[in-house]
Order: structure tokens, then sequence, then C-alpha cells
């Protein structure tokens, strides 16, 4: 027999950010849970508004299914005298299972006989199980912040003020603090607050509905999008569409409706992310824009309650915008009076990090590097990049950045703009910022790509220089965003830029701030992006192996990197591939403890060693070649030809022989050998199949 399984948490509002992972994690942490108890179950179904998180599984067994445990004892041959009787071992093992040694038996193991003893455990009721379940689920919740309320100790995203949890349709009882589980819920808020009574889903999703919630954030968002479109259609236009704020907006409302209010059409001579951003970052609201994608003076907002009279919602909102949009004009105008060069000084007021110095110190530490970068890619791009290196951070010193903090970059490039600035340099200006997220856009001009890699490394290598690094999963300064940032740039450009150039040359710039070694701190940077590359590598779907033996090999110039990895992937189904590997492999274990060889080739008596110093010699030239030309799928086919004098070696040659000039010169053949290989990759890194 099954039955269903029904858990509400009922709260005050929980932030709308909290509310996907929570539901994730209640999913995860039943399905753990039951699967531990033994507990065979259905569908799982989570639901969520800001005022409740529900779970719902179906198909709970009535009872934990039956368990036969195993316990090993010693082995038979230890545990029995020569006349069959048993010895210590076979007692003590028997009385600390708590039974007879009568009741013990044998197991025959790969490794032999050993004594067992086997226990038949009954399942439980699910139902005597369930409360301490549920109760340890809600407890395991975890958000990015938690509060207490009261004097409780219990810690939750908001108080905890109802629990329904039903199994079969009977409570589960169980107690949070002061709150004890029932099968009541509670309606809307405002609508219809009072609480009702629920045996199962099928009641509890008819409860909600007519008690105005909608806990299905899937219909929620299809309501929003639905209504929302035909909203700004009645007005010729459509709605701009954003995940990230369709996604937000569905939990923060438990019963959507939609409403289409208007703004003067004056305020649309403002830039168009100063609309947008004070609509969908501040408001919540939906731009609307007509077919050709420019912003109308309407926007779409969703209430959280069926409005008696909509107009009344209207001018509400229209009021709340129109006041932002006042503040912004006024902004705007008055950024303007001040040139955006004079705005370069206002920079030494502004902290960037108490250790690290203001905004100003910041900008003339990577304008040095960006002038570094820049004569390295492009020398005519000096002056433009100096320039927008310059004036990169000034718009951190106006009005409207003050006030509107996702504009900075943006408003630096049209503040530029307006003041005649080369289009190139103020295009940088907001470029530099980028990417602004994990896989978002990149830099599209030289300009913008040199001033992002300069402003970025600064920060890593300054944060690092002060010993504020990113530790487990808590990264305040987003070093781990601003590293895959460089990374993709460089990549994504194909500049011929070396890590460990950009990383000494800015510690070098920020000599004065930093309080560790700079060589420590080089060492620690680097690491850092090779743990960054690798990790984006992988994900990528290349193999995990082939990168790891690339990265060994130098990862300074990730150009190379890639061309590298690509030519081991094809390298992979040549025949010579994997016996290398092996060949490297052992290799790779003699030469542990020797440093440099030089090879004397007199001192050479056996022909395979003889054929191996001849062929490698032969080789070398062409694969140094083929190096100097970047061609790295010559270089490993040529490579290849060095597969049977190596296997011939092995099989013949002793290595470590006591004669200690010919044990050295072996082992420089071998170290000459794995040297010229690891100029591409690691051999001895390869996953083998022997």
């Amino acid at each position: 027999m099954s039955n269903e399984l029904l858990l509400e948490i009922g709260t005050e509002e929980i932030p709308a950010a909290f509310i996907p992972k929570a539901l994730n994690d209640m999913s995860s942490l039943i399905r753990k849970a039951l699967t531990d108890e033994r507990i065979s179950y259905g569908t799982i179904r989570t639901f969520g508004t800001p005022r409740r998180l529900c779970l719902a599984v179906a198909d709970v067994a009535e009872r934990q299914e039956d368990q036969l445990i195993e316990k090993l004892g010693p082995a038979k041959r230890v545990s029995f005298d020569s006349q069959g009787n048993p010895t210590k071992a076979a007692l003590g093992f028997a009385k600390g299972q708590g039974v007879d040694i009568s009741e013990v038996g044998t197991l025959s193991t790969d490794k032999g006989e050993y004594l067992c003893i086997r226990k038949h455990i009954s399942g439980q009721d699910s139902a005597s199980l369930l409360p301490e379940i549920l109760s340890r689920l809600v407890a395991s919740l975890s958000f990015k912040k938690s509060m207490r309320w009261g004097d409780l100790d219990f810690r939750f995203a908001r108080p905890i003020h109802w629990i329904l949890a039903l199994y079969g349709g009977a409570v589960v009882p169980f107690r949070i603090e002061t709150i004890e589980s029932g099968n009541l819920s509670r309606g809307h808020r405002f609508m219809k607050p009072e609480a009702f009574p629920v045996s199962n889903l099928s009641e509890y999703l008819e409860g909600t509905r007519d008690h105005f919630v909608m806990v299905d954030p899937g219909e929620r968002k299809r309501i929003i999008l639905e209504e929302a479109r035909k909203a700004a259609a009645a007005v010729s236009g459509r709605i701009l569409e954003n995940g990230d704020l369709l996604e937000t907006v569905t939990y923060l409302v438990e019963y959507p409706t939609v409403v289409c209010g208007s703004f003067d059409r004056k305020y649309l001579d403002l830039p168009g992310e100063v609309l947008t951003t004070s609509m969908m970052s501040h408001q919540k609201y939906f731009p609307v824009v007509d077919s050709a994608g420019q912003l109308l003076p309407y926007f779409i907002t969703v209430n959280n309650t069926l409005a008696r009279d909509p107009a009344v919602v209207k001018r509400g909102n229209e009021k709340v915008i129109r006041a932002r949009l006042s503040d912004a004009q006024f902004f705007f105008e008055e950024d303007q009076k001040t040139p955006l060069e004079d705005r370069v000084e206002g920079l030494q007021q502004v902290v960037f990090h108490t250790l690290l110095g203001t905004s100003y110190e910041k900008v003339q530490r990577f304008r040095k590097l960006a002038a570094y970068i820049a004569e390295r890619i492009g020398p005519s791009l000096k002056d433009r990049v100096d320039r927008a290196s310059l004036l990169a951070k000034a718009d951190l010193d106006t009005q409207m950045v003050g006030e509107f903090s996702e504009l900075q970059g943006i408003m630096g490039r049209e503040y530029a703009l307006l003041a005649g600035e080369d289009p190139a340099v103020a295009k940088a200006i907001y470029e530099h910022y980028l990417p602004v997220t994990a896989g978002g856009n990149l830099p599209e001009t030289h300009e913008g790509a040199i001033v992002s890699i300069a402003d970025k490394m600064d920060t890593i290598a300054g944060f690092f220089g002060v010993r504020l690094v990113p530790t487990g999963t808590a990264d305040p300064y987003a070093l781990r965003r601003q590293a895959l940032g460089i990374i993709n740039i460089i990549l994504e450009k194909r500049y011929p830029l070396m890590l460990e150039d950009l990383v000494s040359t800015s510690l070098a710039i920020l000599d004065g701030k930093m309080t560790r070694p700079a060589e420590e701190t080089a060492k620690d940077v680097l690491e850092f992006f090779r743990g960054r590359l690798e990790n984006m590598l992988i994900s990528q779907g290349h193999p995990q192996d082939v990168v790891s033996a690339v990265l060994a090999a130098g990862f300074s110039d990730l150009v190379q990197v890639i061309q590298k990895i690509e030519a081991m992937e094809t390298f992979k189904t040549h025949p010579a591939y994997e016996p290398l590997a092996i060949a490297f492999k052992r290799a790779g274990n003699i030469l542990k403890e020797f440093g440099k060889g030089r090879i004397e080739p007199s001192l050479f008596n056996l022909e395979e060693e003889i054929l191996l110093h001849s062929t490698f010699i032969e080789t070398r030239d062409k694969v140094l070649q083929a190096l100097q030309k970047e061609d790295y799928p010559a270089a490993l086919l040529e490579l290849a030809a060095l597969r049977e004098p190596i296997d011939r070696f092995f099989g013949s040659v002793m290595v470590m022989v006591e004669e200690e000039a010919i044990r050295f010169n072996r082992l420089s053949l071998l170290e000459a050998l794995f040297s010229l290989f690891r100029r591409i990759a690691d051999f001895s890194k390869i996953v083998t199949a022997s």
C-alpha cells in the first residue's frame, strides 16, 4: 500500500530570490531521506509562493522495505582451533553482534572464508518515521540570509506561521519550536486570509485557488506572461521580455494581476538604460517597446491582489515611476554640467578598498597595465586605450550612478559621447565592465577588451596581494568571475598575452600596496587562474585527463592551451597515443628524483638505446619546427614516430644500472624525451586503459 505525503510551510513573505533554491532543496532532501529510510515513493512535486513552501510526494509506501544485513567477522582460519572449537576472535565477534556463536555462519569471498552474521530487520511503519523526517527537512533548509524571531533559537528565511503535514490524509505530528503541524492551510493575506482544512493534494490545490492563491509557480509565470503581452498589445507594443525579471515577479506574488501604466513622453529623451533600469531593477515593471525595439511611454506592473479599481493601481504606479524618472532627468542634466574628464579628480574621494586605496589610484594603476597590454597587441591602440582607461571610472562621481549603481559604465559611455569623445573611447568605457555575469557578453572592441583585462587583473592581483582571496564558496569581490572574464576575452580575441607577464607586471605596479611577497602572490594568482581555466575547459566537454596533461605543461599562453588540447583530442585516436602515455608514466616515475641531465652518445652501448637516441635527435628537429609554427597536430604526429623505439628501449634496456655514468646517461635521454613531449603535454597524466 502507498499514500500521499503533503507538506506546506507557511511563512511571512520570503524574498523572491530565495524560493527557487528552497524548493529544489526540499525535493532533494525528501528524496534522500526516503531513500535512506528504505521507503519507496513516486513523483515529487514542489510549489511555492512568497508565503508558502510546499512539497507533495505521491505513492509513499506504508512501510520501510525489510533489510538483510551481513556483518563480516574474522577469517575462518583464525576463528576455530584444530579441534574445531571457536577461538576468542570468533566468540568476541558473536558477542559484539549480540548473538550466540551457534548463530554465526560463514561467507566465501575473493580473499577466503570469513565469519558472517546475517540479520533480518523488519521495516517500520512509514507513519512512525515521517515526523522525524519532516522536522529534520524543515530544519535543514538553508537560505542566503536567515533570521530568528521572538525568543526562539530556530532560524528560517522568515518567521514560520503554520505547518501543514499530511500522510494518507492523517496529520504527521511534529513541532518546530512553538508551531505544531496540522491539517490547516491559509489563504491570501489580503483577499481571503482565513484558514481552511486539507486532506490531500487535490483539496489543497482547490482550497488555495478558492482562497486566491496560485501555488504553482509555472502557472503564475504563464499567466503573468500572457496577461502582460495582452496589456502591451493594447497600447500597440510588446513587453521587453526578461527571464530574470519574470522569475522574480513570479515569486513576488500569490495571485498575479496585470495593469498597464504610462509616463510622460519627455522621459524618452533619457538614455534607454536609465528608463529600463528604473522600471525593471527598481520597480519590477516590464517596459513596453515598439516593433523596432524602441521604448514606448508605457510599462506593465504585476500586482499581488485583484484590485477593486485598476485605475487607482495604475495612478499609484504612475506616480512612483514619474518621481523616479523626474529624479533621473535632473541627475542627467546636472551631471552634464561637469565634463567627464574633470570628474576623474573626484575619484580621489571614492574608496575602492581601504587596503588598496581610492578609485583614482586604481585608475592610475590599470591605466599603466592597459598601456603595457596595448603595446603588445597593437601600438596604434595606445592613445584610445589610455583615454578610455583615464575616463573608465569617472562616472562613479556622477549623481546618476550614485542613485543607479547598475548604470556605471553605461552613463560613462553616454556622457563621453555627449562631450564629443571618440566613439571608440566611449564604447570602451562601457565595455571595460564586460562580462558582467558568467558567460555574459564580451567586449567587442580592442580598446574595451584591453581596459577590461587591465582593470580585472589589477583587482585580482590587488586582493591577492593583501590576502583577501576567495575561500570555498565565498568570493565577495567576484574574483572568480573576473578571472574567467580575462580568460574568455583573451581566448575570444586570440591575444598573444602571457598570463605570467600580466600578473608580474600588475604586481609590480601594485608595489607599495601589497602586504605579502610578490613572488608568493604571483604563484597563488597563477594557480587561481589555472583552476578557473581547468574548470571551464572540463565544463565545456574537454576530457579531464587531456586538460590536466596540457595545463601541467604550462598555461601562460591561453590561446596555445586551446590549440594543444584540440590537437591532443585528435591525437587520442592515433595508435601511438596510449602506448606513449603508458611509457611516459613509467618514465615519470623513474625521473622523479632526477634533475637536468646531459646526454653523452659515446656511452650508449645497446642497440635499443642507440636507436632511441638517433630517432630522438631526428624527431626533435621536426617537432621543434612544427612547434615554432604552432602546428601542434603535426608535432604530435612526429612524436608518434618515437613509439616503437621507446617500446624497444623499455623492453630491453635496464635504466637503473649500478654503473653511475651509464645510469646517468640513460636517465638524461629519458629526461630529454620527457621534456620534448612536455612542450605540448605531460603524457604521464593521461588516463590509460592499462
